[in-house]
Order: C-alpha cells, then structure tokens, then sequence
C-alpha cells in the first residue's frame, strides 16, 4: 500500500470512528448558506481535530501541521467530504492566512500567530472588500497610519466571512497617503476585539448572515504585525487569494458531485428525467464535473480558470435544480422562511460568482496573465 494509500485510510477510519459517537450529530452541518447551523459545537469539533492532529495537515511539521504531500492533502479533503463531515470554521486561518505568514510572515508572526490556528483557538476572517472596491482590489480605501508603536486604522470592509466570530481579521490597507491603485498597500493583521471594531451582519438571500460589513474607527494594532513589509501588500494579499484556491477545493468538488447525484436522484423521482432538454442539462452538468477535476488534479491550471470553472458551474446547477423541482421550487418550505436544501443551494449559489474575485475580474486576469491579451484601459 502506498503512503498516500495508507493517509487516505488513516483519516477515513478516524473520521468514520469520531462522527459515529459524540459528534455523529454534525454530519452534514454548516457550509454555504447554513454557516450558522450549530456553530459552537463545529468549532468543538474541530478542536478535537486538533487535539488529534487532523488541523493544518498539509503545513511543515515545524509549524505544527503534518507536512502531507499534495496527494495526501486531496485525499484528507476528498474523504473528509465523503464522511459528510461538519463544514470547517477554521478555513481562513488554515488555509488563508496560515500558509501566507509561512510564506512571507517573520518568525515573531509565525510564532505568535501559527500555534492558535493549528489548535483552532483564534478564528481570522479577511479584510478585503470594501464598498468601492470589490473585486478591484487595488481601489481600496481603508487607510492605516503609524501612530508610535501602533498603526490606527480607519475604514470600511463589506462582505467580511464570518467576522462576527472572528477574533482577528487580515485587513489590506492603504498606508502610504496620496497613493494610488497597487502602491501604497500594507497587509495588516488587526485583532477585532476592541473598541474601535463594529460589526453588522448582512442578510442574505437565503436568510442568514454568514457575511458582514465591518467598520474601523481608529483600531489599533501593533506595528510588528505587517506581513511582507510595509508597501508590499499587494503582492501578499495576491498570494493570499492563490492559497485560496488550493487543493482545499478538491474536497468542494465531492461535495459538488453529491449534490448532483441528489439532483439526478430528485429529477427520477419527479419525472423530470423525461425531459430531454433536463436529461442534456443534467450531462452537461456531470462533464462540466469531470473536468473540473480533472484541471485540478493536474495542478497547473491558473487559479482564475479554475474559480471561474467551477463558480459558473455550481451557480448553473442551482438553477437546474429549480426546474428540475418545478412549480414547488417557488414555496418555502414552511414560514415564514424555511428554505429546503435546493432553495437555499439556488440563492446561495449566486455569490459564487462574485465572491473570492468576480466572474469579470477572473475573465481579465485570464486575458491578461494567461492569454497574454492587451490590458484592459483604465481611467
């Protein structure tokens, strides 16, 4: 048996034997759309992951992960969809910032900052957005400056994952004054309990409050904690988005098959199936589906093909799923708002599309970094 062969068992027997016992009640709980479905006891859980070693599998050793290969992280991701296991809470320290601060952090930050991701003791969300700068980035507005020991930040984020649990956020911030597009940017690590953070959730389609605005109003944070160097945070928030798309998505992608089997499954039982015109979608879906996988498991695909891929796709499968469920996909479930699993698949599926870079800007990048395209004109 090979190595990888032994990984895939080893997290498969363990998965199979801790969601059978205290936490067999998580199966299938949180994700996209459902982020608020048992949240305490999910982040108890992967605390015990933790405590067993199963955070952080695919960092060096020396940072507390297990040093996996990329074949043993698609398959950790790969059998902890199929164990239908609780969605993580950690993703954004683990899989964000974590392997940005390995990459780029000084020994301080990984010091002070890698051990309580790995234990699942400090959750981290990303400041990004803004209201004026979604996916362009290099518009940002939110401006830091030095103030002694500290840096003051003043600012609005939007679209912020899961801040209101969040005990720090990665803010990309405008810290040299008078500068423009991608000068002038520093990658700030600010902690989010303290007086000068609010938090407001953002109501979503499917009900719930998964992302948030948040605003700074002269918070604080040390002047040891910029990533890369102050002025460089551009090119840190950049590698922070490539970390995004990494072989994490693998595990995305069982889910994605099983909610097409479901969907297969529920166009049998309606009759849908007869269809010719559901029965081609349907296909299309299943292609579209091998060769997602099959881009990433090559591993050389850019990461803006690859997000732009499987965004449209699931984006599509949700409004399949409405016509396959026909006239009953228009009625809550129960009141006053009580969506079902296709419902909420439907209206949640629609960020795909916008959130980690929109749909255009992956379009541009494409163009540009890939196809070697004339740039866009810009004002």
């Amino acid at each position: 048996m090979s190595s990888v062969e032994e990984f895939r068992t080893e997290i498969r027997d363990w998965l199979r034997e801790q969601l059978s016992g205290e936490f067999a009640g998580l199966k299938g709980r949180g994700g996209p759309g459902r982020e608020h479905e048992a949240f305490a006891e999910r982040l108890a859980w992967e605390r015990h992951m933790a405590a067993h070693g199963w955070t952080c599998v695919g960092w060096p050793k020396e940072y507390g992960g297990r040093g996996a290969s990329v074949e043993e992280q698609i398959a950790f991701h790969e059998e902890y969809a199929l164990a239908d296991a609780p969605a993580r809470v950690n993703h954004i320290g683990e899989q964000l910032l974590g392997p940005t601060l390995i990459a780029y952090g000084t020994e301080e930050q990984k010091a002070r900052f890698l051990p309580p991701i790995v234990a699942v003791e400090e959750l981290w969300c990303q400041g990004y957005s803004e209201p004026d700068a979604g996916s362009d980035l290099a518009n940002v507005r939110t401006r830091a400056e030095r103030d002694g020991d500290t840096w003051r930040v003043n600012g609005q984020k939007i679209w912020t994952s899961l801040a209101h649990e969040s005990q720090w956020c990665f803010v990309v911030a405008r810290t040299e004054p008078g500068s423009r597009r991608h000068a002038g940017l520093s990658y700030l690590l600010v902690p989010m309990d303290q007086p000068g953070v609010e938090v407001r959730p953002i109501v979503q389609l499917t009900g719930t409050s998964e992302f948030n605005e948040v605003f700074f109003d002269d918070a604080r944070t040390d002047a040891t904690h910029v990533v890369g160097g102050v002025g460089d945070g551009w090119r840190i928030a950049m590698a922070t988005l490539g970390f995004e798309r990494g072989v994490s998505t693998l595990g995305q992608q069982v889910g994605f098959a099983r909610e097409l089997d479901g969907l297969v499954a529920l166009a049998r039982r309606t009759g849908a199936l007869a269809d010719p015109l559901i029965q081609d979608r349907l296909v299309r879906a299943w292609t579209g589906l091998e060769a997602m996988r099959a881009h990433a498991r090559r591993g050389d695909v850019s990461p803006s093909v690859a997000k732009n891929h499987w965004a449209r796709w699931h984006r599509d499968l949700g409004e399949l799923a409405m016509d396959v469920r026909g006239a009953a996909s228009l009625l809550a479930e129960s009141g006053p708002y009580e969506l079902d699993d296709w419902q909420r698949l439907f209206l949640f599926a629609r960020a795909d599309t916008i959130y980690a870079g929109s749909d255009e800007i992956q379009r541009n990048i494409i163009a540009e970094r890939v196809l070697g395209l004339p740039k866009e004109v810009r004002a």
